[in-house]
């Protein structure tokens, strides 16, 4: 157990004296425009601060961590066992901090690295596509369509952009592109356009999707409007 929390106390001097170190260099450097200082002193300098830190750890586990525990019976107070080292036994309230703060920086790593609510692969952008209805007309502007994506209790942002508009043979398409970013069971694509009721189809995709190979197939939307606008869509991600 002493072995345990003085490694314990080592390793959180360590994590303080790098990042405290290499937050003091980046602070002294000033703005960095293009992020090499914040690089080199995270990287370079901050191994530094991590070795000071583990040492001071490990002396604090042994100054703070380990008490004398006093004389158990008379017998301990005679003059032969006074020439003994008193024994020593750790600190309840040292061994308590030291474990929440191990236990709590050990849930952060866990929730940032394996629960994070970030998609694995970073940024991933969603382009979809809507066909209109044989015959229907695309809105006489971008601007009068509006397009939202839901991301479980968030918004994604959605991108119309110069050529938002296409055909596939005598059908019309309406083009748009939104990006992605958290992990959730739930996406929802709604579509609004003049004269025509909302539009809604929810998106048979994982919590934390890959990138598809292509294009989904066509499907016709939630709702029971008369107006069957059918979507399909493509998700790829930069990495």
């Amino acid at each position: 157990m002493r072995f345990i929390l003085g490694f314990l106390s080592g390793v959180l001097g360590l994590l303080a004296g790098w990042f405290g170190l290499a937050a003091l260099v980046i602070s002294l450097a000033g703005p960095d425009r293009d992020g090499g200082v914040a690089m080199g002193a995270f990287f370079n300098i901050g191994p530094i601060g991590g070795l000071v830190g583990f040492a001071a750890g490990v002396l604090l586990f042994i100054k703070k961590g380990l008490v004398s525990q006093g004389p158990s019976s008379p017998d301990a107070e005679r003059s032969d066992a006074a020439l003994a080292p008193a024994p020593t036994r750790v600190s309840p309230p040292f061994a308590v901090a030291v474990l929440l703060i191990a236990g709590g920086l050990a849930w952060w790593a866990w929730y940032e690295l394996i629960r994070s609510p970030y998609l694995t692969h970073g940024f991933m952008t969603l382009q979809l596509q809507f066909r209109l209805p044989p015959g229907m007309a695309l809105p006489p502007d971008a601007t009068d369509v509006h397009i939202a994506v839901e991301e479980g209790q968030q918004h994604a942002v959605v991108i119309l952009g110069a050529r938002w508009h296409g055909t596939d043979g005598d059908r019309r398409v309406i083009l748009a592109s939104a990006t992605l970013s958290r992990k959730t069971s739930r996406r929802v694509v709604n579509l609004e356009i003049p004269d025509v009721p909302e539009q809604r189809w929810q998106l048979d995709l994982p919590g934390d999707p890959d990138p598809t190979p292509g294009y989904s197939p066509w499907r016709f939307p939630n709702s029971s409007s008369a107006a069957k606008i059918e979507m399909n869509f493509r998700l790829s991600a930069d990495r």
